[in-house]
């Protein structure tokens, strides 16, 4: 079956779902900068889904799910500095790192899995 629209693509849905809790987890935080960061970086990996698979060109695609890999990353390195700074219990920091990097591999799967 051909995926038709980036919300049927699974690592869009899971994306968008990390963002929310993210989003939520941090919304009456004080530290304006971090929170904003953290927000930024989560919102971005679904973004650039969706608008690389917009762009309707495999080439194209591939290199928006490199953005958002990239973007993933950020979310991992915030997630660690977020726990060093007292902002996530070690459990909350597992917990999302493991799920950000679960689609990680998920945007590495399908960026490989695209015919250039």
């Amino acid at each position: 079956m051909k995926v038709r629209k980036f919300e049927e693509l699974i690592v869009w849905q899971k994306s968008i779902e990390i963002a929310v809790e993210l989003y939520k987890h941090f919304d009456r935080h004080p530290d304006f900068g971090f929170t904003n960061q953290i927000k930024r970086a989560s919102i971005s990996i679904s973004n650039n889904i969706a608008e690389g698979f917009e762009r309707n060109s495999n080439k194209d695609f591939n290199r928006f799910l490199y953005f958002a890999k990239g973007s993933s990353s950020e979310v991992k390195s915030m997630l660690i500095l977020g726990n060093r700074l007292g902002y996530l219990s070690d459990v909350e920091m597992k917990y999302y790192y493991y799920q950000i990097d679960e689609i990680g591999k998920m945007l590495y799967k399908l960026s490989i899995s695209l015919p250039i």
